[in-house]
Formats: C-alpha cells, sequence, structure tokens
C-alpha cells in the first residue's frame, strides 16, 4: 500500500532484497515531488540501511512499514517493524563486512533514534534538514523622481516583410 498525500508518505512492504530498491525509487519520486531533490541521496541511503537491518534481525516476520514526512524545517523518514527488539550501535570490526548501517544512519543525518512501537514492534528513524541556502537579495532599482528624465524609446530598425525562406509545405495529401 501506497500512500501520498501533500505532506506524507506511506509504503508498506516486506523487506525482502527485491523491494528495497523499489522502496528507494519511491522515496526519490517523492522527494522529487517535493522538489527536495538534495536530499535523495542521504535518504535513499537511510531507508536502504533500515530496511537492510529488517531484512536481516527482524522477527518473525519481514513485514514493515516506512514513512517520509516533509515538517516545517526537515524530513523524517522512519522504518516500523514488527520486532520489539532494538537495535543495538556496536563498533564495527574494521575487517567486518556489515555493522555499520547504524553508524552510517547517524553520520549522513541531522538526528536519528528509535523507540519501542507498543508491544509488538519498534521504529527506527532519522531527520534530514531541508532549510534551503539563504538566497542572495537581489538589490532593487532606485525609484525615478520627478526631477529624473523619463527614460527614452531605443531606435529599431524597420522589421522586413518580405520571408527568408520557403513557406511551409504540408506533407498531407489532400
Amino acid at each position: 500500500m501506497i500512500s501520498h498525500p501533500r505532506r506524507h508518505c506511506t509504503v508498506e512492504l516486506q523487506a525482502l532484497p527485491s523491494r528495497i530498491g523499489q522502496v528507494r525509487r519511491i522515496v526519490s519520486a517523492q522527494l522529487r515531488y517535493w522538489h527536495l531533490d538534495a536530499l535523495i541521496d542521504q535518504a535513499a541511503l537511510g531507508v536502504t540501511e533500515l530496511l537492510s537491518n529488517v531484512h536481516r534481525h527482524a522477527q518473525p516476520d519481514k513485514t514493515c512499514t516506512v514513512e517520509i514526512e516533509l515538517l516545517l524545517d526537515r524530513l523524517m523518514v522512519s522504518v516500523r517493524d514488527r520486532d520489539p527488539r532494538l537495535p543495538v550501535v556496536a563498533d564495527a570490526d574494521p575487517l567486518a563486512t556489515c555493522g555499520r548501517g547504524l553508524a552510517m544512519v547517524a553520520a549522513m543525518s541531522e538526528s536519528w533514534g528509535m523507540r519501542p512501537d507498543g508491544d509488538q514492534g519498534k521504529v527506527v528513524w532519522f531527520t534530514l534538514p531541508t532549510a534551503l541556502p539563504a538566497v542572495k537579495a537581489t538589490p532593487r532599482p532606485a525609484r525615478r523622481t520627478a526631477a529624473d528624465p523619463a527614460p527614452r524609446f531605443a531606435e529599431v530598425e524597420p522589421v522586413s516583410r518580405t520571408p527568408e525562406h520557403a513557406p511551409a509545405r504540408s506533407a498531407v495529401v489532400g
């Protein structure tokens, strides 16, 4: 199920490797719709890591819900699953091939966290700032006063009315 309200998007899915790419594309499309193209890479990376954790660790099933919500000054991305066990962030061995997902989410996000979701689940979330850099204001030209001379019209050469090429012809017989 996918919902696309104005400031909220929810996707329910089984966290299987084939579905994770699909959810990344949905998140990317929604962020483009909200004109938040600059956040696509970070949001896609974060949601991939959270869904990979559900795929790898969640019990009894892999059913989860991804929510993205556009708030006033940030984007909130969360993944809810049915496993009540909260993830543990540990220092990964330098040669380990896994175990760095939540550290990456923490490094690339403004904030992140996790919370129990009733007795039978949890929510892991992160936020990204949506504030755009300040745009330098263009100074307005000064107003003309009565003492200023009126602007003069520019001299324009006459327009030739003769065509420089042959008229278009229709390729349709008729």
